[in-house]
């Protein structure tokens, strides 16, 4: 697919809108890594953990859309293990391997701790900055006794289209999860999310572009 000037100006907006989630961090009784193909979240939830920002950190994920057949191992088995490589303690580190998505990233690991009698007031997200908004209103919902804040890694667009994947799977995922804000919103997986109309021109565009992979039809 040609990607033209306009489709990577679409998907910017798209992206610095999910990452406008993103806040600076504060301490808080947990870090919880939210389990994907991308390596700089655990090793962004390590160098808080290593900063004093939380006591605890919990790596999720088993096998989700992208890991699925390129993984040999879950995902919340990697990002552990990355984690005690920067020198996260293994002693601090818990790891939930079964979620599938996002939504069971915070319930598997609720229940993950709820079992250990670990009682949580406020936790810090780390996930892809592109996936900020969507994760954030998915704990608050889910897990709503917490006061959750997102820190996801400080990588800018261009970097990702550069060093991640191919520029056309990036922005296929980018339209796919603007999308779920309103779909799983209303289907009570999560808050709403206020969207300006800006930012919906840009994804219809970009959907009418053929980037409609991940589309809710």
């Amino acid at each position: 697919m040609d990607i033209t000037e306009e489709i990577l100006r679409d998907a910017k907006t798209l992206y610095n809108f999910h990452a406008s989630f993103c806040k600076e961090p504060v301490p808080a009784d947990l870090i919880l890594a939210a389990g994907s193909h991308d390596m700089r979240v655990p090793e962004h939830a390590a160098a808080l953990f290593l900063q004093g920002y939380a006591p605890l950190l919990v790596c999720s994920g088993g096998f989700g859309k992208i890991t699925d057949g390129l993984f040999a191992e879950p995902e919340g088995v990697l990002f552990a293990r990355r984690c005690r490589e920067l020198g996260v303690p293994d002693e601090k580190i818990l790891i939930e391997q079964e979620a599938h998505n996002t939504g069971e990233n915070i319930t598997f690991s609720k229940k993950l701790l709820t079992e250990r009698n670990i009682c949580v007031r406020s936790g810090l997200l780390v996930c892809k900055p592109y996936m900020s908004a969507r994760t954030l209103a998915t704990a608050q919902k889910q897990w709503n006794e917490v006061n959750w804040r997102v820190c996801a890694p400080p990588v800018p667009f261009e970097n990702y289209c550069r060093d991640d994947m191919p520029p056309e799977q990036e922005i296929q995922l980018l339209t796919g999860d603007l999308q779920r804000l309103r779909v799983y919103a209303d289907l009570g997986y999560q808050v709403p999310v206020e969207v300006p109309e800006e930012i919906w021109t840009a994804f219809e565009r970009l959907v009418q572009a053929g980037f409609d992979q991940y589309y809710i039809r």
